[in-house]
């Protein structure tokens, strides 16, 4: 009787009380434009519900401009570019922090950045203006205002507990992109970031299922995650197995299936090669300094310990490209080696998949839909269950 009571009175309470803690909404962004004032000065114009003050630093090679603002709702996650800004993307960068990443084409600084009241049928607006500059005064204004990344705390992933030799396998499953960083947009208007985290929900959904295992997500919604930090999550939880999720995109759109990835310092061919390239530049996508990174966390030596976790990846790989079957995998080398950076924890068995080419209808419908996630978390279980089979085995 209360409780029925209470889940009536509860919503009218909320409508009554907008300055109570119930009504603290985070900002919505509904729109972000571009406007071109003259040759040299761009306007960029978000709308929000609410004032906003964002902080905004740039940063080179390549030129970035980067606003940072409070955690936000944002209508898209990307948007064409105009003038010498190539595009733009937003999303949520940590759990406090939303960030808006602009590509230049020449290097920019603010001229201008201020903010509208309500006007008409207008809302607020926070408005930059971006003006041309030289390299070196733009190279000047980078070193006087590091993004906010610096002071953000960390995203943290569940770590898990510790439970002797006789715990069950830790398996962490990574997925692909998040937040700002939508990845590959299929042809029928799906992101990569969506399709890698609902797959990757549903991939340890059933490992868990098993009872044999236990499964860390590295991002459990639509956040930003660094490469490296990753790399952290899976080596904090002593993880036994390494899963990064991915879905791939051409410019041959009849190819569809899937490819297998492990690490290697020469890729195996050229596509590889380029999709490496392609996605270790996430974090630059992300507007992230790379300037103070660690050379061991950019260019990790083939240690021995490495050359032996790479030798357990491969055997998994096999595993994953038997069990996935030759229908749902490329024809031709589904198991492939690149310098994949998500893949260098020298001590954590890794593999990056790539379900399929967003690029092909077929594949994007089988990718966004609830069976062809449901198939893939299936395969890649009984993969799971060989290799852990396999390694016990080999303990006797």
């Amino acid at each position: 009787m209360f409780k029925a009571l209470f889940t009536l009175i509860l919503p009218a309470f909320i409508v009554l009380a907008p300055n109570s803690v119930f009504a603290q909404e985070r900002p919505n962004i509904t729109s972000v434009r571009l406007g071109e004032r003259s040759a040299n000065v761009l306007r960029l114009v978000m709308d929000v519900d609410q004032p906003v003050e964002p902080a905004i630093s740039v940063l080179p090679d390549p030129y970035r401009v980067v606003v940072d603002l409070p955690a936000a709702d944002w209508a898209g996650d990307s948007g064409a570019g105009r003038g010498f800004i190539t595009g733009f993307r937003y999303g949520l960068f940590s759990p406090t922090q939303s960030r808006l990443v602009l590509d230049l084409k020449r290097p920019a600084v603010v001229d201008r950045a201020f903010l509208l009241q309500p006007s008409g049928q207008f809302s607020y607006r926070y408005v930059i203006d971006l003006k041309l500059t030289d390299r070196d005064n733009f190279l000047r204004v980078a070193k006087l205002k590091k993004p906010v990344e610096n002071l953000s705390p960390p995203v943290e992933a569940t770590v898990v507990k510790k439970e002797g030799k006789s715990r069950k396998p830790v398996i962490v499953v990574d997925a692909g992109h998040g937040g700002h960083d939508p990845g590959t947009q299929s042809r029928i208007g799906h992101s990569e970031k969506n399709i890698a985290l609902n797959a990757s929900k549903e991939i340890a959904r059933q490992l868990k299922a098993t009872g044999r295992y236990t499964v860390v997500l590295t991002r459990d919604r639509d956040i930003f995650l660094p490469l490296r930090r990753r790399v952290e999550i899976a080596r904090k939880n002593d993880a036994d197995l390494f899963i990064s999720v991915h879905a791939d995109s051409i410019k041959t759109r009849s190819l569809a299936g899937g490819t297998v990835y492990t690490l290697s310092e020469r890729a195996s061919d050229a596509e590889a090669a380029a999709l490496a390239a392609k996605e270790n530049k996430a974090d630059i996508i992300a507007g992230v300094d790379l300037n103070g990174e660690n050379g061991d966390v950019l260019d990790i030596l083939l240690s021995l310990a490495q050359r032996e976790t790479m030798n357990f990846s491969a055997i998994y790989a096999n595993y994953l490209v038997e069990e996935f079957g030759p229908k749902k995998l490329i024809p031709r080398r589904p198991h492939r080696f690149a310098g994949f950076r998500v893949l260098k924890a020298a001590d954590v068995p890794s593999v990056l998949l790539e379900m399929g080419y967003l690029s092909n209808n077929q594949d994007a419908k089988r990718l966004a839909s609830t069976s062809g996630q449901k198939a893939i978390a299936q395969s890649i279980v009984r993969a799971t269950n060989r290799y852990f089979e396999g390694r016990l085995a080999q303990q006797f």
